[in-house]
Parts: C-alpha cells; sequence; structure tokens
C-alpha cells in the first residue's frame, strides 16, 4: 500500500482515483501521520455459506409462539 500526501493528492486526484478504480489502495498521510485509507469499492457482496452455524444453537419450537401479555404491555407502554 503506498504513502501519498495531502499535497499529492490534491494535485493529481484523477490520477490516483484513476489507480484505485484498477485496484491499487492507498495511505493518506499529514506529515508522519496516516491520516485516511483510499481503496477500491468491491461491487462484489460476499454472500454468507449457508449452513455457517449448523450446531451450535438449536432453536426451540415455540420460538415464534405469541409472548406474554405483560411483555407485550411493556412494549406497548401500558
Amino acid at each position: 500500500m503506498l504513502h501519498i500526501t495531502i499535497d499529492e493528492i490534491q494535485n493529481n486526484l484523477l490520477q490516483y482515483l484513476l489507480q484505485v478504480e484498477e485496484g491499487e489502495s492507498f495511505v493518506i498521510m499529514q506529515g508522519d501521520k496516516p491520516i485516511a485509507k483510499l481503496t477500491p469499492v468491491s461491487s462484489v457482496k460476499q454472500l454468507r455459506p449457508f449452513g455457517l452455524c449448523v450446531g451450535e444453537f438449536t432453536v426451540p419450537d415455540d420460538f415464534d409462539a405469541s409472548l406474554p401479555d405483560d411483555i407485550i404491555s411493556g412494549f406497548e407502554g401500558r
């Protein structure tokens, strides 16, 4: 990952954006301090694999049963 100064990016913004579009990443520096990272946006959304948590928990048979009246009243502010 390349380091560039604020002045460099201000003077050559289009050049750096074209490089980012090609996959390059940059750390923008202010003096010796990194202040931002310029990276390409991933256009491919990664899906979670099916069955990722198999066996880690058990869903009870009544998980979709109605809540008790006192809990519903609490949500409704009564």
